[in-house]
């Protein structure tokens, strides 16, 4: 058991008055097994962890090295050791300072520093790691062995100052770079991934409200990729890409990918340079995930990885700064570890968006619009009546030239520019150049693109970007499966409608009314007009 209940200061007293006399004091001790004393102080009640006041110090010990192997060790390390003991058999006893405010750092700070010694190869023996242990106590004989002093105050002066000198020489961050040195022979920039957008090995956030088809614009730029072609206007390098899906059926996914190919006309040339891992319903957190997709992807040469969407990956609170900036931070891994871009998609924040800044819009904390290299926001355009019409005017036109060109293709070089925008034009001329089964069958596409027009929403992509300029907005239609720019520009002019102020939501909405009720009445009046005239009846003037 020990002295545990005598203070340090009346031990010395009757030390100073045995004559020599030691174990009067502390008791007679087996010179075969030698004597220990505990390094922090008790409260006198009892000799275990709970009875320990002062947290101050933790024993390191190894046997399973040469003395002078342990000894260089322990002073390489710079550790802050109190005294260095000699435990007369075949280890040393390192009394280490740690100088913890509890237990809990205690417990913490040991581990910290076996941790350390261990990745330097002192195998550290770990049942000494409790505060309440026992050491060699210097100047006792053990099997005819001497317990001695070998040296005191070694290495650092204190806990604080160790740990400062241990992380600089052990971190894996770069050491910093004159400017000097480079500046005549600049590092090559990374190639583009996406011209303009973003470059090869970097990061990009695609943002969007439910339904803008952020899914089908990744899809997208994934077959433009494998394709080496455009997506909504820019050139994208070619390579191998890896779509991981973590949202879609596996089915439903591939169906995806073949219809958003024909939609887009685009022979699939390079198959193979799309892999899709289908993860939907065995997702888990990001922190998990990237190491195994690094894994699987180490060897496959990918120049971009997609993953779609993060809310299935997240971890912890998207409002969190600090937990997203952890959750980011995988993204940081892939990119270093594969050399590869990351591109992942997020859902807007409830609420208007149109009067946000693009980088304001995604949902949770702001670390999501600070992070990427890239970010590329949806918002929706509202289309009013007149647009639809201008849409079912495309539709119309669009669907009689590719009848034209699958089936008479002569017929083509009769028609100048002009007419292939006027429904009413191509429609007269297919009636009268085909014959009567060919328009019959052509009627019901004209309708059925009509139909379909409908349905078409429109989009404005603005950006956010750190390596190139701005880009001006880009306007698209959504028409499913694939998005269409707007090349003539007819949505140029359309602001969002939560930007508009009150009064003038107010006004369009009193105009498109005033429209709709004289379209019936004109509606009304010719059909009346058309009853007089079967009936026989005289016009009145």
């Amino acid at each position: 058991q020990g002295c545990w209940d005598r203070t340090a200061g009346k031990l010395i007293q009757q030390l100073n008055n045995c004559k020599g006399d030691i174990g009067a004091v502390l008791g007679d001790y087996n010179e075969e097994a030698g004597a220990w004393i505990r390094f922090n102080p008790l409260d006198g009640k009892g000799c275990k962890n709970q009875n320990v006041t002062d947290f101050k110090y933790a024993l390191v010990e190894s046997d399973s090295m040469a003395i002078e192997e342990q000894n260089a060790v322990l002073r390489e390390l710079e550790l802050p050791i109190a005294c260095l003991v000699h435990s007369g058999g075949k280890s040393l006893h390192a009394i280490v300072k740690i100088e913890a405010a509890d237990m809990k750092e205690y417990r913490k700070r040991v581990d910290y520093l076996y941790n350390i010694c261990k990745k330097n190869g002192l195998d550290v023996d770990t049942q000494n790691r409790n505060p309440s242990r026992l050491s060699r106590m210097p100047g006792i004989t053990r099997k005819g062995r001497k317990q001695f002093l070998v040296d005191t105050n070694i290495g650092k002066s204190s806990w604080e100052e160790w740990y400062e000198w241990i992380e600089s020489i052990n971190d894996d961050l770069p050491d910093p770079e004159s400017l000097s040195e480079f500046w005549d022979d600049m590092p090559q920039l990374a190639p583009p991934l996406i011209e303009g957008i973003l470059r090869q090995g970097h990061k990009m956030l695609i943002a969007g409200p439910s339904k803008a088809g952020k899914s089908f614009a990744l899809i997208e730029m994934c077959i433009a990729i494998a394709e080496g072609t455009k997506w909504f206007g820019w050139q994208c390098a070619r390579g191998r890409i890896l779509y991981v899906n973590l949202e879609l059926d596996r089915p439903s996914c591939l169906h995806r990918f073949k219809d958003v190919y024909k939609a887009l006309g685009i022979k699939p040339n390079s198959l193979s340079n799309i892999d899709i891992w289908n993860l939907r319903g065995k997702s888990i957190p990001m922190d998990k995930l990237a190491p195994k997709l690094i894994r699987r992807a180490s060897k496959k040469d990918y120049i971009a990885v997609v993953i779609d969407p993060i809310y299935k990956v997240i971890t912890g609170d998207e409002n969190s700064a600090d937990q997203m900036a952890n959750f980011c931070n995988q993204f940081d891994k892939i990119c270093n570890e594969l050399g590869t871009s990351v591109i992942y998609c997020h859902h807007h924040s409830k609420g208007s968006q149109g009067g946000k800044r693009s980088m304001d819009r995604a949902s949770g904390s702001g670390v999501f619009a600070r992070d990427p290299d890239a970010l590329l926001d949806l918002i929706e355009l509202e289309l009013n009546e007149s647009h639809y019409k201008q849409l079912r005017n495309m539709s119309a036109c669009r669907v009689c030239v590719d009848y034209l060109k699958e089936h008479r293709t002569e017929l083509l070089n009769e028609l100048s520019q002009d007419d292939v925008l006027s429904q009413t034009i191509m429609i007269d001329f297919c009636k009268s150049k085909l014959g009567h089964d060919y328009y019959k069958e052509l009627d019901n596409l004209i309708n059925e693109a009509r139909s379909k027009a409908t349905s078409i929403t429109a989009w404005r992509i603005e950006g956010t970007l750190r390596e190139f300029s701005k880009f001006p907005p880009v306007n698209l239609y959504f028409e499913y499966p694939v998005h269409v720019l707007d090349e003539d520009g007819a949505l140029q002019d359309i602001d969002p409608d939560d930007v508009k102020p009150q009064w003038e939501k107010a006004k369009e909405r009193r105009q498109e009314q005033a429209a709709k009720a004289k379209n019936k009445k004109v509606n009304q009046f010719e059909i009346e007009f058309s009853n007089i005239e079967i009936e026989g009846r005289e016009v009145p003037a």
